[in-house]
């Protein structure tokens, strides 16, 4: 294994006055040792991570780090700068600069060796012995570690003798006998455990685990860390994690998991929350066990900590927060409605509408008949539709409160099953059951008891509530509102039926894909999602498919019949927008919307009005929840359904060419490049990976 630092590797007096100016100054270096193929490379990655998160670290240190395919086996070069250089910590610009470099399948050996040296970066003495080194191959020897960075005393200098201890004084005896009584009987230690993980796995993950330790010794704490990085992770034994009274979280990607340390006082950070100030974290995990609080986000949380979908930022208001369980919730219910839903499409496509009264298969299967296997497609399907309203349910639960509200959600959204309520009842239990477990955490309960509390008392307690309230108080009221929901869209006829078409189009194309959009699907599916839905159900059912197919056929359109006032990048997209429309993927037209939002959603918002207006106004019917084209077959009045479609996108096209064609400068279509920024059509290269993920 070749050394990870060599004296070639080291630049004394860097001269560089900016972060990007210093790591390419030091990758140059790389370059040139043969450790890195692709300066430009390599650079993009470096700055790619600098992005997601700052460098910087108090005390006057750098350490850009990345993984990149262009690094051929990991490296360090390390620059000292007298003039020093803003990384973005909070104390200031940096004097120590150490560029890591990791390949994209480091192994192991190389990675812990990289752990070693930011554990290192820890150490006071360490980084005063960098300082002060006035020779490269000494600081490459000291952060392989071949030198030790505290001076050792001189052979000369015999060490001081250490005085005899005193005798004890006769008067003394009693106080002594009663100390050494105190002594024979320690006082447990304070317990904790910690997670540390960061994005690349390499440098913050370990600097936190060793700047938690220092601060643990020091408050006299009992600390262990499992450092969740590259090179993998070590899991801490469950008996620790039973024995600890706190859980420290320092990270910025998901724990992984992370259900193991249910039941206790946790304070969830950021990873340099634990480098910075890791002194305070103990503290307050100490008084969250005092206070007997269990599994309370930290104020300092990072936004998208695991669960990634859970709760709410700090500082987020309440409709904020309900709109993330809500669609926590519908999340986790669409592949259900996908898979049962085409399931039962395709049974109908080969056996008809009657297969839905067929024998139940457990009982009759006959291998050669088409009939048997329409009626095992069909029940399998409404098998997993079944789990809709329950999985609604326990999953907006799951978003308010994670794992312990899991069993009364489910529990929750089963009754409102059983009761008629339906996906308002799924709902509403959701809401109730992650309500009734946030209030019960709140207890302060005995040390004892804190380990049963998530898997027993919990569950036992939320549950009966939860079950008390939907079948004896709020369930039937519930279910009435739901029928009376149900006979008014039967009813619906006329100017009524087209004014929803009118409302669902305008959901549906507002924010292709996003919350607004996933309401209006989710209002469609859960009215199909019986096993004898209403005609009004299938009608909405319709309106919501064809409206969500018009942005991104009439994008592909508009870039077909006026190229010239899109760019190359959104002239390709359009070409993926054929399809991506014609399958019901309203996401085809997000990279339009991105590089202009005020053109192309309100042109894509007007075409999926009228699209949904026309569908309800031909009484076209739609038993399946996904499909676009390609489900046609089991469309009622297909081809009023198809004109409904095109007259839509047609109205698109024409509108998002009229905005776009009233720009006093269009690019010019020879460069095929994005210049005019998002408010003048351009891409920007972040919109353009957009595009390709998409």
């Amino acid at each position: 294994m070749s050394e990870l630092i060599t004296a070639d590797l080291v630049d004394l007096d860097l001269s560089a006055d900016t972060k990007e100016a210093a790591a390419r100054s030091l990758a140059e270096r790389m370059v040139e040792a043969g450790r890195v193929t692709d300066l430009d490379g390599f650079l993009a990655d470096v700055a790619a991570r600098e992005e997601q998160m700052p460098t910087g670290l108090d005390g006057g240190i750098g350490i850009p780090h990345c993984r990149s395919a262009h690094v051929t086996e990991p490296t360090l070069a390390f620059g000292r700068s007298a003039a020093r250089i803003d990384f973005g910590a909070a104390d200031g610009p940096a004097d120590l600069i150490f560029l890591i470099a990791a390949p994209a399948g480091a192994d192991s050996d190389h990675l812990t060796i990289l752990s070693s040296l930011a554990r290192q970066l820890m150490n006071a003495d360490f980084t005063a012995a960098l300082r002060s080194a006035d020779q490269p191959e000494r600081v490459a020897a000291l952060i392989r570690g071949e030198e030790t960075a505290a001076a050792e005393p001189a052979a000369s200098e015999p060490a001081a003798a250490e005085p005899a201890p005193a005798e004890p004084a006769a008067s003394d005896s009693a106080a002594a006998s009663a100390a050494s009584q105190t002594v024979s009987e320690p006082v447990a230690p304070f317990r904790i455990v910690a997670v540390t993980s960061c994005p690349t796995g390499i440098a913050h993950t370990y600097m936190a685990a060793e700047s938690l330790e220092n601060a643990a010794r020091e408050a006299g704490v009992e600390l262990v860390v499992e450092t969740q990085g590259s090179a993998g992770f070590d899991k801490l034994p469950a008996a620790t994690i039973a024995a600890a009274d706190a859980v420290v979280f320092a990270h910025d990607v998901e724990v992984r998991e992370k259900a193991r340390f249910a039941g206790k006082p946790t304070v969830d950070v950021g990873v340099k929350a634990a480098i910075n100030r890791p002194a305070e974290l103990i503290a307050e995990a100490r008084g969250k066990a005092a206070r007997g609080e269990i599994a309370a986000p930290a104020d300092g949380a990072a936004e998208g900590s695991a669960p990634m979908d859970a709760d709410g930022a700090a500082g987020d208001g309440f409709g904020t927060r309900l709109r993330k369980w809500l669609m926590t919730g519908v999340s986790y219910m669409v592949p259900f409605v996908a898979a049962g839903g085409l399931l039962i499409a395709l049974a109908f496509a080969i056996g008809g509408y009657e297969i839905a009264s067929a024998k139940s298969v457990a009982d009759h299967f006959v291998w050669t008949e088409t009939s048997s296997w329409a009626a095992l497609l069909f029940q399998i399907g409404s098998a997993a539709f079944t789990f809709l309203v329950p999985v609604l349910a326990g999953y907006i639960a799951y978003g308010m409160a994670d794992r312990p509200g899991l069993v009364p959600g489910f529990v929750g959204g089963y009754i409102a099953t059983t009761i008629k309520a339906g996906f308002l009842g799924g709902l509403v239990a959701g809401l109730i059951a992650g309500a009734v477990v946030m209030a019960i955490q709140r207890f302060k309960v005995p040390a004892s008891l804190r380990g049963i509390m998530p898997v027993v008392v919990i569950p036992l307690v939320s549950s009966a509530i939860v079950g008390v309230l939907m079948f004896v108080v709020i369930g039937k009221p519930i279910a009435s509102a739901q029928s009376a929901m149900t006979d008014w869209l039967n009813g619906l006829s006329g100017a009524n039926a087209i004014g929803l078409g009118v409302l669902l189009g305008l959901m549906m194309c507002f924010d292709l894909g996003g919350p607004v959009n996933k309401v209006a699907y989710a209002f469609a599916t859960g009215g199909i999602a019986v096993s004898d839905p209403s005609t009004g159900s299938l009608k909405i059912m319709a309106a919501v498919m064809a409206a969500g197919m018009v942005p991104p056929l009439a994008m592909a359109l508009a870039t077909t019949v006026r190229g010239r006032l899109f760019t190359k990048t959104e002239r390709e997209n359009g070409k993926a927008a054929w399809v991506l429309g014609a399958s019901f993927i309203s996401e085809g037209a997000i990279p339009f919307a991105a590089a202009d939002p005020l053109r192309v959603i309100p042109s894509s918002m007007v075409g999926g009005a009228v699209t949904g207006a026309l569908s309800m106004a031909f009484d076209c019917t739609l038993r399946a929840p996904h499909g676009g084209i390609f489900v046609v077959p089991l469309i009622g009045q297909p081809f009023l359904y198809l004109l409904a479609i095109v007259a839509g996108t047609v109205v698109s096209t024409g509108l998002v060419v009229f905005l776009k064609g009233l720009r006093k400068t269009a690019e010019p279509e020879a460069t095929g490049q994005a210049g005019g920024g998002a408010a003048a059509g351009g891409t920007t290269e972040d919109e353009s990976k957009v595009a390709v993920a998409v």
